[in-house]
This record gives C-alpha cells, structure tokens and sequence, in this order.
C-alpha cells in the first residue's frame, strides 16, 4: 500500500495550486496593463516630464533702456559687469572655498556665507551671485585661480551706468533688488527672485517700459543637475528709451552753482510745464545701488543731517518768505484793497496792539508804495496790506497758483506745502485765526509753506499770464524700432485770468529786484539779457533780537540748523518770458546773496545754449 497519494486524491493541494497560479496571473497582468498605460497612453505626459528632468531653462537679464536729455545727449545706460557666481551642485568643501576666495579677492568670509544663505531658495541649477561688480582684474583672478575654486564661475550682466555721475540722481532713482512682497503683486508675475527693478524715480516709474525682455538660456544637466552643455538661447531684447524733457547744460550749471549746500533748484519752461532742470542736493550716487550699496555707505546715507536721499523738489516744504509778497500784493489788487500807487510809511516797525513786527531794514524804507515794496522787500508794506486784505483773500489768490496743493507731478510722495485759512486753523486746532496770524502770514511765514517745485510753477505762472502747467518730465517713449509710443502733451492744471493792470505792476517791479540799483538782486544781473526776480529769507525760528543780529552781523558764527532758508523765484527774458527758475537753499542765509547767484548761472547757461543754437542756425542758413 503507498503512503503518498497521487494528486487526484489530493483535492486540497489542487486547489492551492490553481489558485496559486490565478494570482500570479492576475499581478503580471496588472503590470502588463500598467506598463501599457505607461508607455502607450503616458507617453506624451511622462516623455514631457524626463523633459524636464533633463532641460533647464536661465533666464538672461535685459539691458534697461537707455535716458536721453531733450537734446539726446545720453544720462543713463548700461555697462557688462562681472560677477562672481557659485553652481552650488558642483561646490564640495564650501568652507575651503570661500576661505580660498577671500585670500584671492580680500572678502570677508561672513559676506560670503551671508549671500549663499540669502540665496537658498534659488533654484539649484541658477548660479547664485557671490559678489557683484568686481572688476576686470577681479574676474582675471579667478579665471587664473579656478582650478583651485571648483564650482565658481564669472558671469557677465548689464549694469546701470550713469555717464554724468551722481547729476540728477533724485530725478533717475535707483535700483534694487526684487522683494517676496513685490512678486506676489500682479504687476511683477514674471520677474524672478534676484532681478533688479526700479525702485523710485523714473527707474520705478517707467519700470515696465525700461525693463525689456529677458532671454533665455535652454540647458541639459545631468541627474545631479550638472550642465552638461546649452542647448539653445534666445537673445534678450533691452527696454524701451526714455527722452526727457531736461536740459543737461542747465541741470550741470545748477548743480554746480548749488555745490555742496542743500537745497533745490527746478528750472521750468513757462509756456509748457515742462522741467529743464531738476536738482537736490545733496545727492547719492545710483550707481552704489546699481551693484548693490553697502551697509556702511547705507548708514552713511540714512544718517546724514541733510538727508540725501530725500527728493527736495518735491518733498521739502519751506516756507517761501518774501517770494510770497507776489501773491499778497495780487490779492490786495484784485481785493481792491489798494492800488500800486498806495503808499505806506515803513519806520522799521509796525505795532498791532503789544505786538511789534520788525521791517528786516532796522531803519525802515521811508514812503513805500507797490513797486518799492517789491524791489526792496519792505515787511512793513505788506505787514499792513495783508492785514487789510485778509488771510482768506491771500489763500484764495496762493490757490490760484496752485500753492498747497501737489501739482501733479507722476512720482509718488509729492507734498502739498500749507496754505492756511481761518476755517483750517478752526478745524486743526480748534481755536480762531488772530490777525497777528495774517501779518506774518502776508511776508511768507507762520503757517504758510511751499515746495520749490510749486514756487516754479507759481512763478511761471506769473510770467506767463496765471498759467498754470502740469510739470512735465518725459518727453517721448522710443521703442525698439526707434518709433514714438508716447509723446508729451502740456497739461494745464488751471488758468487764472489776472487784471492786466495788476499783474503788470507785480512783473514790472519784479523786473526791478533784479535790474535797478536799489534791487535786493541787483548784484546777480545779467548785461545782456533781462530777468525778473523775488529773494527770500525764510526763519526756520523765531524773529532773532537786535542783540542776536548784532552778534551774527559781528562775526559770531550761528549754528547750522538755525540759520535761515535763502530762496529765490525768477523768469526770463523780462519781455517775452521763456523760463522760470526757483531756488531754495537750506540754511543758507540771505536769498540776494546765496540763492541768486544760483539762478544766474542757470541764465547765463540757458542764455549762451541759446545763443550758440542761433549761431549755429545762421551758420546753416548761410551755407544754404
């Protein structure tokens, strides 16, 4: 008899094994259905994704467009600069290598370890940048030295470059890097961690405009991300040009006569808005922020007593001073308040109630009607027409000008100055307007404060008529094809209808400031070409005694911040005028002698440009 039954006498066994089989059955082809579905119907999906495991793509930053001055004369551009980059996959020992590094180039260590750590959430195929504009011998270094600095690479990249230094640096702006909170808004969805974009002034401003269109590089890498070799590229396009509407040969004569004082000078063409010189001081160099400013020079820009990093034309509010006295003498005018031929006696002083307001002439002007009040600057004429006038008519008139209101000017942060009322002191302070209030008020002082851009505008308003234009900076946007995409077009902001009699005697003495003997400006006119002036000294404290003017007359030196503001507003030629100029000076002392001279030099610029083109033109026509 046997022991082991045959297996059909097994039923068991059979079973295990037909069950066995039916499992394997079922798992190779369910591995059969998904390889078929891998490779016949996701073949497209995951072909597309080993694509992509093996291509990279690099952007390649554009050139920013270029800026002309309004005779094309180039202001800013683009330069190559190198940088020195790290290909983090191909880095081993990192310390080794910036301890290598910073024996070869003498950079600390701590700034190296600093920019890759900011640099981490960069993709791992994108060089990281080390150190940004190194320089030529720099770059040789590395290159010579690379075998001993695996991973790092120089890269070539556009640069802002300013041709004319730190000149109009406020009106330009600057550059800086890219924020988090900059990518998540709408306007930067295809800018990239690490680019650099404008960040005030026309660089911010025309940002999309002068940005271009980045290239790009198409790369294989291997499986660690090594770039194997570049595939294909495809050439960056530089941003579009921007013409302005600046004069260069002004904007460098008024940066000059401005030198080291703080202040604003804005040149305005006065039947068109449009701005021929744009200066505050003192200034920054954009070309720190072009490669990437320091921590020191930061600190030396932030903690500077004159703020040079703040745009004086449009946010320095002053009070203007006598360059006031213009818009008091047009209220009373038009008021009826008095006539030019209302005559005043200036002793010095003039007494309202226990009050005594000084004439800045200690011995007073003697009779004193409209044209003297304005030639000489006499306090006491207009101490007694603003009283008389009101404080209500004098703000209606400055309104008229455009004064405490921005003038449109397309930077952000433009301040609006101050022009006060009774209702306004009412709603800020709860108490009443005293007329005290108005005598000081009426001489460009107290609450009363202006921009210097306003004090131009103002003033070529006066020039022109009661004109006043929308300040204008671009004048056209070039493409790439060298055709116009957008051209000026002056803009009123409102147009006042002065007495013709009025204004005349308001431009016929200040005509006088500047060209008679006698004038607060005499000493800064021109032989040839007439202008029409008004100087200012606008207190930053309160009226000095007759002890301190005596100590500062004798010599004795006042401290920095307590001097006074020199202003001065003007036009030209007196006859037919064509530019307006205003100049504040801070701390500067006597409008006559400090910002005067100023505006001189803008004429005799301007004039002498003027007459050069005219030679130029007869030459030409002659040859003709």
């Amino acid at each position: 008899m046997s022991l082991n039954p045959a297996p059909e006498e097994t039923p068991g066994l059979r079973r295990r094994f037909i069950i066995s089989s039916l499992i394997v059955v079922t798992v190779f082809g369910i591995l059969s259905l998904r390889l078929w579905s891998l490779q016949v119907l996701g073949v497209d999906h995951y072909r597309d994704l080993s694509e992509r495991n093996r291509i990279r793509y690099v952007a390649i930053q554009p050139p920013r467009g270029a800026v002309f001055d309004r005779h094309g004369q180039l202001l800013v551009d683009n330069r190559p600069a190198f940088s020195v980059s790290a290909l983090r996959q191909q880095v081993g020992d990192r310390k080794q290598l910036f301890a290598n590094l910073s024996v070869l180039l003498g950079v600390e260590v701590e700034a190296l370890e600093e920019r890759w750590r900011k640099g981490q959430g960069l993709p791992r195929y994108r060089p990281l940048p080390l150190l940004e504009d190194v320089g030529r011998e720099a770059m040789e270094k590395v290159q010579e030295n690379s075998i001993d600095l695996p991973g790092i690479l120089v890269e070539v990249k556009p640069l802002r470059a300013y041709p004319q230094g730190d000149v109009a640096a406020h009106l330009f702006g600057y550059l800086g890097e890219v924020t988090e909170e900059d990518l998540r808004k709408t306007d930067f969805a295809n800018y990239r961690s690490g680019e650099m974009i404008g960040k005030t002034g026309l660089e911010r401003l025309f940002e999309q405009k002068l940005r271009g269109q980045a290239g790009l590089k198409r790369i294989e890498v291997n499986v660690r991300g090594r770039e194997l070799r570049q595939v294909t590229t495809r050439n960056p396009l530089p941003g579009n040009q921007l013409y302005l509407t600046i004069d260069t040969t002004l904007q460098l004569a008024a940066e000059k006569a401005l030198a080291d004082k703080a202040g604003a000078v804005v040149a305005l063409d006065v039947n068109t808005g449009e701005i021929l010189a744009f200066v505050s001081r003192p200034t920054f160099d954009p070309a720190w922020f072009a490669r990437g400013v320091t921590n020191e020079e930061w600190r030396d820009l932030i903690e500077n007593p004159q703020h040079p990093m703040t745009n004086k034309v449009l946010r320095g509010q002053y009070p203007p001073g006598s360059t006031f006295k213009m818009v008091v003498a047009l209220a009373a005018l038009e008021a009826g308040t008095v006539k030019p031929s209302t005559k005043f006696q200036c002793d010095g002083s003039f007494k309202l109630g226990s009050y005594e307001y000084r004439c800045w002439k200690k011995r007073g002007h003697g009779s004193v009607d409209l044209h003297k009040a304005i030639k000489e600057s006499c306090d006491v004429w207009f101490y007694r027409v603003g009283l008389e006038t009101g404080i209500d008519q004098i703000a209606s008139a400055a309104q008229r000008f455009g004064l405490g209101q921005t003038t449109g000017f397309p930077f952000g942060g433009e301040r609006s100055g101050l022009i006060p009322t009774r209702s306004w002191k009412k709603k800020r302070f709860g108490t009443s307007w005293y007329d005290g209030e108005t005598v000081i008020s009426s001489i460009g002082q107290g609450f009363v404060l202006t921009t210097p851009i306003q004090l131009a505008s103002m003033t070529a308003a006066l020039a022109n008529g009661g004109t006043v234009w929308k300040p204008q900076i671009v004048q056209k946007v070039v493409d790439l094809e060298g055709d116009t995409e957008w051209m000026l077009k002056p803009e009123k902001l409102m147009e006042t209808a002065w007495s013709a009699e009025s204004l005349k005697a308001v431009q016929t003495a200040m005509a006088s400031v500047v060209n008679d003997v006698g004038g607060t400006a005499w000493r800064s006119r021109l032989e040839k070409v007439r202008f029409a002036g008004k100087t200012g000294t606008a207190q930053v404290v309160r009226r000095k005694s007759d002890e301190e003017e005596e100590a500062e007359q004798a010599g004795d030196e006042v401290p920095y911040q307590y001097r006074d503001h020199a202003l001065f507003v003007s036009y030209a030629p007196t006859d037919s005028p064509q530019i307006a100029v205003a100049v504040v000076v801070e701390h500067g002392g006597h409008g006559s002698s400090v910002a005067a001279p100023v505006a001189k030099a803008v004429y005799e610029a301007y004039f002498a440009e003027k007459t050069e083109h005219n030679d130029t033109g007869r030459q030409v026509a002659s040859g003709d």
